[in-house]
């Protein structure tokens, strides 16, 4: 059993910040990529940035510039660090991570349960 719980998200004013972490657990042998995906009301789920195990980080243009992406391998953890918030982030925001099991030979694809992200005055 994997796990991917999420935590951080809330309600901020335009301009601010806010972090988002996101930690896995359970039985791990490998993780792969991880990243952060975030889904707009009435919208498919969309790439907001990603961040392979070596650290190489790929972000989406409505991001780049405003938000980081990090994570600590120690802890099986990826932060997404928010700043200069605008209304149009509002969404659901997702982790999602590629890990091998232990005890398995294939990879699988996990996500976390969302957590809501509210910009407004």
């Amino acid at each position: 059993q994997v796990q991917l719980v999420e935590s951080g998200g809330g309600l901020v004013q335009p301009g601010g910040s806010l972090r988002l972490s996101c930690a896995a657990s359970g039985s791990i042998f490998s993780i792969d990529d991880m990243g952060w995906y975030r889904q707009f009301p009435g919208k498919q789920r969309e790439l907001a940035a990603v961040i392979s195990s070596g650290g190489r980080t790929t972000y989406a243009d409505s991001v780049k510039g405003r938000f980081t992406i990090s994570r600590d391998n120690a802890k099986n953890t990826v932060y997404l660090q928010m700043n200069s918030l605008k209304s149009e982030d509002t969404a659901v925001y997702y982790c999602n991570a590629r890990i091998r099991r232990r005890m398995a030979t294939t990879w699988g694809i996990y996500w976390g349960q969302g957590t809501q992200v509210t910009v407004s005055s």
